[in-house]
């Protein structure tokens, strides 16, 4: 990983609270020449440190406000096959799945947590029987439905 310095972790944090914000704002805000705060942005788009720009939309007003997250244990060999699965093709096949936000391996008593956003939680249920257990692999599944969320953010501290 390349070395940032300070007026990088400047651009960051400033693209992180408004990715919207125009060079010449930043430039003014963090006491910069536009010239360098364009190479910067540039230099960190190359090297894959800015993956994208997207907006961060309120699920609850877009009728998507039921949250829950989802253990899944796996299976490597099913009755009958040879060839052992392969967990991080079961995360990927997971992935694909519309409700699905996030999908990350994990240790412990799991092998796989989900995080799902859907309308309500007979959707959630449909999503779990219907989809998530028929996935070649996936043993068991815990859901844990979420009351109330306290914070949630896509922000990485520097």
């Amino acid at each position: 990983m390349e070395q940032l310095d300070d007026r990088d972790k400047e651009i960051l944090k400033l693209l992180q609270k408004n990715c919207k914000i125009t060079a010449k704002e930043m430039a003014k805000e963090i006491d910069s020449p536009i010239t360098t705060i364009y190479s910067k942005i540039k230099r960190m788009e190359e090297i894959g440190l800015i993956k994208q720009y997207k907006a961060i939309l309120d699920s609850k007003k877009l009728d998507k406000g039921t949250t829950a997250f989802i253990l899944a244990s796996f299976t490597y060999r099913l009755g009958g096959k040879e060839k052992p699965l392969s967990q991080r093709d079961v995360a990927k096949q997971i992935a694909t799945f519309p409700e699905v936000q996030e999908v990350h391996i994990i240790t412990g008593g799991w092998d796989i947590l989900i995080k799902v956003k859907a309308d309500h939680v007979d959707t959630l249920g449909k999503l779990v029987m219907d989809k998530l257990r028929m996935v070649e692999g996936v043993e068991n599944t815990l859901s844990c439905i979420v009351y109330e969320t306290v914070k949630e953010t896509t922000d990485v501290l520097m």
